[in-house]
C-alpha cells in the first residue's frame, strides 16, 4: 500500500510550505493577511516563522489573542477542557457561565446568543432588527466592516464611489437586490443620517455602526446622536462590538462612550483565539430566538453546530477574567499611547505626509495629510504603505497591512523594539 501519512509541518522549510499553499489554496492562503510567512508558534507578545525568525506581533490573530498567545492560565483551561471533550451541541457549563459574564458586563446584553464567528454575528444583528421592526432596510456606514454575508460587503471598501446612500457590492456574486436593502451613509456626519433616517424611517429597521470604525475614533456627539436619532424615528441601533468589545473596556466601546445600543455583537476577545461570538440584547428582543416566546411568524431560527462550543467558552471566561483584574486596561493603552506617541515623534522629523490615526487599543500610520474623519479620507498612500510594512516585517515587526492591536502581553520592551525598528524603517523609507 502507498504511504499515506501526512507530512509533520515541521519538515518542510518555508518556501516548500509556500510553495504548496500556492499550490492547493487560491491566492496561496486562507483569505487572511497574504504574507508568504508560515507562522510556528506563538507566547505572549512575539511569533515565530517556522524558519525560526521571531517577530513582535501586533496581529496577535486579528485581534482575539488580547491576552497573548499560549497564555499558560487559557492554555490550562483549554487543555483541562479538551480533555473532557471537543463539542457537545448541547448546553454546556462554560457556555453559560461566559453569557452570564457577557451579560453582567455589557450594558445593552440581557441575553446572548453564541454563534461562530463574527460574520454570523452580524447576520444575525440585522436579520434580528428585522424580525423585530417588520422593516426591511439597514443604514450601514461607508468603509464599516460588518463581516462576509452578502449585506456586510456593501460598501466596506468600494473601488468606486458612488452618491449616498447608494452602496456598492464589493464582491462578486452579491445579488442586486441586496444593494437595494442596504442604505449607505458617511460616518462621523449627522446631518446626512438624520436626512435618510427621516426619509426612509417607515422602512429602516436599523442603523448598524462600529462604534470606532476600522481606525476612525467617531467625533465627539457621532454616537449620542445617532442613539437619538434612532430613538426619535424608532429605528434600532446595532453595535458592532465584535472587535471593539472587551477591548476599549471590559463592558466594550459603549462602556468607554458611553453610548448603549439596542443590540450588539461581540468576537474575537469572547472566545479567547477559538471560533466564538455572541448577539446581545434585551431581553425583549432577544425573544426572537425562542419559539414559545414570540408567534410563529417572529421566530427566527438559529442553529449552529459549534455555538457556544465549550472549549471556546472556557477560553473566553478565563481571558475575561484576565481582562477584568486592576490594570489589565491600564496596561494595554499606556503601550498603545507609547507606540503611538513615539511613531508621531519620529514623522514629525521627517518631510512624509503621514499620521497616527486611532486609540490605543488599535491604530496605526496612514500616509496621508488630511485630517481623517471617514472612509473618504482614511485613504493611505498605497505604495508607501506596502513599502513601510515590508520594512517593519523585515525589522521583525508583525503586523496587517492596516492595523496594529495592542495586547495586554505587550511589554515595554516590545515597545522599544518596535519604535527602533518603525525609527530605521521610516529612514529607510526617505532614503527611497
Amino acid at each position: 500500500m502507498p504511504d499515506t501519512q501526512i507530512p509533520n509541518p515541521s519538515s518542510h522549510t518555508q518556501a516548500e510550505l509556500v510553495a504548496i499553499a500556492h499550490k492547493t489554496m487560491p491566492g496561496g492562503g486562507f483569505g487572511n493577511v497574504g504574507y508568504d510567512i508560515i507562522i510556528d508558534r506563538g507566547l505572549a507578545g512575539h511569533v515565530w516563522d517556522v524558519e525560526g525568525n521571531e517577530y513582535v506581533d501586533y496581529l496577535i490573530g486579528s485581534g482575539p489573542m488580547i491576552v497573548g498567545h499560549a497564555n499558560p492560565e487559557v492554555t490550562a483551561v483549554v487543555m483541562d477542557r479538551v480533555a473532557k471533550g471537543s463539542t457537545y451541541f448541547t448546553n454546556n457549563a462554560d457556555g453559560i457561565l461566559l453569557a452570564a459574564e457577557i451579560v453582567d458586563a455589557v450594558a445593552c446584553a440581557e441575553q446572548v446568543r453564541f454563534v461562530s464567528s463574527g460574520s454570523e454575528a452580524d447576520a444575525y444583528a440585522m436579520r434580528l432588527a428585522r424580525a423585530h421592526t417588520g422593516k426591511d432596510k439597514i443604514l450601514k456606514f461607508e468603509g464599516g466592516y460588518h463581516g462576509m454575508s452578502d449585506y456586510g460587503l456593501i460598501s466596506l471598501a468600494p473601488k468606486r464611489l458612488s452618491n449616498f446612500p447608494t452602496g456598492v457590492p464589493d464582491s462578486a456574486g452579491i445579488p442586486a437586490s441586496v444593494q437595494a436593502e442596504m442604505l449607505v451613509a458617511p460616518y462621523n456626519n449627522l446631518e446626512t443620517v438624520e436626512a435618510l433616517v427621516k426619509e426612509h424611517k417607515h422602512e429602516l429597521a436599523a442603523i448598524m455602526a462600529e462604534p470606532f470604525q476600522r481606525l476612525i475614533p467617531p467625533k465627539p456627539g457621532f454616537l449620542e446622536g445617532l442613539r437619538r436619532i434612532t430613538k426619535e424615528h424608532g429605528v434600532l441601533l446595532i453595535f458592532d462590538e465584535v472587535v471593539t468589545g472587551f477591548r476599549f473596556a471590559y463592558g466594550g466601546a459603549q462602556a468607554y462612550y458611553g453610548v448603549v445600543p439596542d443590540i450588539c455583537t461581540l468576537g474575537k476577545a469572547i472566545g479567547g483565539g477559538f471560533p466564538l461570538a455572541a448577539i446581545a440584547a434585551s431581553a425583549e428582543i432577544m425573544a426572537h430566538f425562542d419559539k414559545n416566546a414570540v408567534s410563529e411568524d417572529k421566530f427566527m431560527t438559529q442553529v449552529g453546530t459549534l455555538s457556544g462550543n465549550p472549549v471556546a467558552a472556557a477560553a473566553g471566561v478565563k481571558t475575561l477574567e484576565i481582562l477584568k483584574r486592576p490594570g489589565a486596561y491600564e496596561h494595554i493603552f499606556a503601550m498603545g499611547h507609547a507606540l503611538m506617541d513615539g511613531y508621531t515623534e519620529i514623522v514629525a522629523k521627517t518631510d512624509l505626509k503621514a499620521r497616527v490615526v486611532g486609540d490605543a487599543p488599535m491604530f496605526d500610520l496612514l500616509f496621508t495629510d488630511q485630517d481623517v474623519v471617514d472612509y473618504r479620507t482614511s485613504k493611505s498612500d498605497p505604495v508607501l504603505t506596502t513599502r513601510w510594512n515590508q520594512l517593519m516585517r523585515a525589522r521583525g515587526i508583525l503586523k496587517s497591512e492596516g492595523k496594529h492591536y495592542i495586547s495586554w502581553a505587550h511589554t515595554e520592551a516590545d515597545v522599544k523594539q518596535t519604535l527602533d525598528a518603525f525609527a530605521d524603517a521610516i529612514d529607510q523609507l526617505v532614503k527611497e
